[in-house]
């Protein structure tokens, strides 16, 4: 493939051509090449957010996420069948 220039904003013009090359959006290339630039690039992938257990869920939150996702037969179901549906899914 052609070397493309990626501007001087990006920080890590290798990782953002290969980023690229697996077909990657410029836009998330470069957040991804600069966010590896500037810190451990094992921590990269890392970062954001951590969602709560299924256990610590009410059964009407379980259902409406299950919801969400097409698990048929929600209604029905027990708190504990629930979660083994949404963690199966």
């Amino acid at each position: 493939m052609p070397q493309r220039d990626p501007g001087p904003s990006v920080k890590d013009k290798r990782l953002y051509e290969s980023l690229r090359d697996e077909g990657n959006s410029k836009e998330k290339s470069a957040r991804i090449a600069n966010a590896a630039a500037a810190s451990s690039r094992s921590e990269v992938g890392k970062k954001g957010g951590t969602s709560g257990s299924y256990d610590d869920w009410s059964v009407q939150d379980l259902r409406k996420r299950a919801a969400e996702i097409g698990i048929s037969g929600r209604s029905s179901m027990k708190k504990a069948e629930l979660v083994r549906a949404l963690r199966s899914h």
